[in-house]
């Protein structure tokens, strides 16, 4: 079935946003080894901490602007190479969720304060995603495999407020599966398959990477900014909190009985309530507007992973009816599909 695609108009000006995207890059990296103070203060509480918001409201606004991807397109040529194996699938995205665990708290001893190291982190996923792009169909090498923030993706994106469409796939080449570009409802349950309709779906990679994830959040914000020698502690207190948050959600999921439509959007707005009510004053302070302003932002923020989480539930609830009947019980009359969904 079709994607959901931007149309030709919106493409050009999601275009433009992209190469837009890409100069702010090269300039961010000259600004992070030539003035890594203000570079950093800005990437990490200003632009860092609009990205949750966005994926919120929609995944496609990050992944149709984020300058990895823009790279991971530009050495693409569709059609022209074999999307990886299910096999493979599995493992990428696992190594992407290892990704994240190893960079986030690696922010507290290194990537907070070292801006020249950081800028030669970011050179080097970029030369990542640019081979991925030359090595697999579309976005199956990197943006639906290898990058960090996918899982991010998925979990705050599983029910988007706006629906918004595709600008870089003008035709799906069915290059991964569960795509959040396809359909944003339906990444996670094609991900999880048949283990959703139980507590099994805890034993996969991204449900022990959900149900960790509150914890994990937490976890960076509890440690503070420290010398590299402190990476031991940092890493084994993430480790501490996530898996204490895993263990408390798999024992709710099983002693409750709880449906994972339920519980992953809970997850979601559990992991992004903690991280605004603990970065909106340093987005504030950046801003100049402490006091009132970091109040009026922390509420903001809160106040639209509410809203998500109370639109992700009645999705729920719809999703956990039961199939209509027909008058002779047989099974329910088919419908024409969402030409939007999956």
């Amino acid at each position: 079935m079709a994607a959901y695609t931007a149309g030709s108009n919106a493409r050009r000006l999601w275009q433009v946003v992209q190469w837009i995207g890409l100069a702010a890059t090269l300039a961010l990296l000259g600004g992070l080894v030539v003035r890594p103070t203000i570079s950093l203060a800005v990437l990490w509480n200003i632009i860092i901490p609009l990205i949750p918001a966005t994926l919120l409201v929609s995944p496609m606004l990050w992944r149709n602007s984020c300058p990895l991807a823009t790279l991971n397109q530009l050495t693409n040529r569709p059609g022209r190479r074999s999307a990886p194996r299910a096999r493979l699938e599995v493992t990428t995205a696992i190594l992407g969720i290892l990704l994240l665990a190893v960079l986030v708290p690696a922010r507290r001893f290194l990537f907070n304060t070292d801006g020249p190291v950081l800028a030669a982190t970011i050179v080097l996923v970029a030369i990542v995603a640019l081979l991925m792009g030359a090595t697999f169909d579309m976005k199956a090498g990197f943006c639906n495999a290898f990058c960090p923030i996918l899982p991010v993706e998925r979990l705050y994106g599983q029910s988007p407020l706006l629906r918004i469409g595709n600008a870089r796939c003008p035709t799906c080449t069915h290059c991964s599966s569960a795509c959040i570009d396809l359909s944003a409802h339906k990444s996670i349950p094609r991900l999880l398959g048949r283990t959703r309709a139980s507590s099994a779906w805890l034993r996969t990679p991204f449900g022990l990477f959900s149900a960790a994830f509150p914890g994990f959040v937490l976890a960076y914000f509890m440690a503070i900014d420290a010398s590299p020698a402190s990476a031991g502690a940092i890493y084994l207190g993430a480790l501490m909190l996530a898996g204490a948050s895993y263990l408390f959600v798999a024992l709710a999921v099983r002693a409750l009985d709880l449906p994972s439509t339920r519980v992953l959007p809970t997850l979601a707005a559990l992991a992004a309530g903690l991280y605004y009510w603990f970065a909106a004053p340093s987005m504030a302070e950046t801003l100049g507007v402490s006091g009132t302003g970091g109040l009026l932002l922390r509420t903001t923020a809160l106040a639209l992973v509410i809203a998500w989480w109370w639109n992700a539930q009645r999705s729920g609830s719809l999703a956990l009816r039961p199939a209509p009947r027909t008058p002779t019980g047989g099974a329910p009359p088919s419908k024409k599909p969402d030409r939007g969904e999956a």
